[in-house]
């Protein structure tokens, strides 16, 4: 541990006596005290082939001069959905010891409030911010939270000193709204107590002022601990108009030409096979050319905001970096910059009950202004399926499309790499610690341990994998479950898309498993499920009611939640149920009066 910090320590000093900066008071002998600043970007919604250097066509400038003096990772996974990763990332657990298996949204009743499923950082859970709060780092976030939906539950809660906090899985970009009937508004806490935002505001722009803000109240003589959970890409995906404008035209082709380009980039980039099957739409699923063509430029367009989210993110994190290099804090800096999960596949157009909702509240999916305030802008399951490629399907499900996405570690004591070691969202936290020289562990029996590993040994070049060959790395979350060993995964999808069968697949060879080895090789799957089962025990994973369906248990959740936050909607219901009622008896009597006339 001491010899990275030491590393980090004299990568300052070298910076500073190139360009005649002052260094405190330090000497060469003082250098291990100059710990390093953390700074963690998370993108939302992000695919493994979003950003530039990992073969996006948004312009991220920034992002990918952060990968290109760092270490890129290759074979990093992070859950399926928001919540279990970002307790994975700020606590280095497993998502089932922290209190959030999965997210409100898709709990079904039979789960909630159990152990692992209390939705909520549960006693013992400590957090990155905790642990580094205690070493005298100001911790700092700002940005999308949902680790709680109290105000109580926010990150004041969990070792931030400052924070601005989103409690809910998203919101609107441009104002204080909510952006599903789940919830009845935006609610926003600034250190725990409920706030409202600028008149100007627009997320990733906000997120970076309010940072910078905080960076310069808080004590400049501690090293920090920023965390920026941006909002980008998450629905309702909205951007500048500027930006949008910079991409008209170049998603005309569609999907599945987007599909082929992302996986010819990753071909050229190594991070598939070149030749490898290239992952196939999930059944049903629409061919560009089934559009009509109104609806191909509706989706060519929502497919431009996106893009324009993307680099409007970048923009500000742009604005980070140059604010710390211009204060003389980037030198001796730590980035860490990922995805929390793939890219999301719902639609705005294809539910009557979110229709009705986006008339009340306001919003619109059509043409005219997307991306704008009103607009409530996705992608859609096919766009999101090419921009998870080279990985199949997406968000939600245990895929290579759901769950691999970006990381990149950038920072003081670490070359530019490509790293091709297995890499789990549970392991950015204990990676960290040790970069700085913290301890792993708490002589506190109160603290619950860390379950995931340091990957320093890789990023110092002292190791080529931070896992064995034979070691097993798992996912679950609401029963769509992938296991790793070695260059094979078996992987477990339930409905709506899956059927809760086992495969298994090589993806050494077949990185968007295209070929279930599941009858050739019985032995491996049976023993692959095997260490499933022992997993499942020792985290307290619980087995998913009958015909789970997240699809469906979300639609459930939102109505009980949009009845809770409308309780008008219930008078307006009933009376419907009432009227509905009245027709269906008037033509019961009137198709009895005329059947006794016919028998008469």
């Amino acid at each position: 541990m001491r010899d990275v910090w030491t590393i980090a320590g004299m990568a300052v000093l070298t910076a500073a006596l190139a360009t005649g900066t002052a260094v405190s008071t330090a000497t060469a002998a003082d250098v291990p005290a100059l710990r390093p600043n953390v700074v963690v970007i998370l993108a939302d919604d992000a695919g493994l082939t979003d950003f530039g250097a990992y073969g996006g066509e948004a312009h991220t400038p920034n992002m990918d001069a952060l990968a290109a003096r760092g270490a890129i990772f290759t074979q990093f996974r992070a859950s399926p959905l928001c919540s279990p990763s970002r307790a994975m990332l700020l606590t280095g657990m497993d998502n089932h010891l922290t209190g959030f298996a999965t997210i409100p949204e898709v709990l079904p009743s039979e789960q909630r409030g159990k152990p692992g499923y209390t939705m909520a950082l549960e006693p013992g859970v400590h957090t990155l911010a905790d642990r580094l709060r205690k070493l005298g780092y100001r911790t700092l976030m700002v940005g999308k939270w949902h680790l709680g939906e109290e105000a109580g539950a926010m990150p004041q809660a969990h070792g931030f000193d400052r924070s601005f906090a989103l409690a809910a899985s998203g919101a609107d970009n441009w104002e204080k709204k909510a952006y599903i009937p789940y919830y009845k508004g935006a609610p926003w806490y600034e250190d725990g107590v409920e706030a409202d935002l600028p008149h100007d505001f627009y997320s990733s722009r906000f997120i970076v002022n309010k940072m910078i803000a905080y960076l310069r109240e808080t004590d400049q003589s501690k090293p920090f601990f920023a965390y920026l959970p941006f909002q980008a890409v998450h629905i309702p995906v909205q951007a500048p108009a500027e930006l949008i404008a910079k991409y008209k035209g170049r998603y005309d082709a569609g999907w599945d030409v987007l599909r082929r380009e992302r996986q010819q980039r990753a071909e050229a980039l190594g991070l598939v096979p070149r030749g490898a099957a290239m992952a196939d739409l999930p059944p049903g699923y629409r061919t560009w050319n089934d559009l009509s063509e109104e609806d191909r430029v509706l989706y060519a367009a929502r497919m431009e905001v996106h893009a324009a989210m993307l680099e409007a993110m970048d923009a500000n994190v742009g604005r980070l970096i140059e604010h710390l290099k211009t204060s003389g804090q980037y030198d001796n800096t730590i980035f860490v910059l990922a995805s929390d999960n793939g890219p999301e596949p719902s639609r705005g157009d294809d539910n009557a009950t979110l229709s009705a909702w986006h008339h009340v509240v306001g919003y619109h999916v059509g043409l005219e202004g997307m991306g704008a305030r009103g607009s409530w802008g996705f992608i859609g399951p096919e766009w999101a399926a090419a921009t998870a490629a080279p990985g199949a399907w997406f968000k939600f499900y245990a895929t290579e499309g759901g769950v691999r996405v970006p990381l990149v570690l950038a920072g003081p004591g670490v070359a530019a790499a490509r790293i091709d070691s297995p890499a789990m969202m549970t392991d950015i936290a204990p990676t960290l610690l040790e970069w700085i020289g913290a301890p792993l562990g708490s002589e506190d029996k109160g603290i619950r341990p860390i379950t995931g590993r340091s990957l320093l040994p890789v990023l110092t070049g002292k190791a080529t994998s931070a896992y064995a060959e034979d070691e097993v790395r798992v996912i679950e979350v609401s029963g769509n479950t992938a296991l790793y060993k070695g260059d094979f995964k078996i992987t477990r999808s339930v409905l709506p898309l899956g059927d809760g069968r086992w495969r298994l697949y090589n993806l050494a060879a077949d990185p968007g498993e295209t070929t279930d080895l599941s009858v050739e090789n019985p032995q491996l799957l049976t023993a692959m499920i095997a260490d499933y089962d022992a997993y499942a025990k020792r985290m307290g994973v619980l087995a998913m009611p009958e015909g789970y369906d997240s699809t469906a248990q979300n639609a459930k959740n939102n109505i009980r939640q949009m009845l809770a936050n409308y309780p008008w909607l219930y008078g307006v219901m009933g009376g419907m149920a009432l009227l509905a009622g009245l027709v269906v008896w008037g033509a019961f009597r009137l198709l009895r009066r005329r059947f006794r006339r016919s028998v008469a």
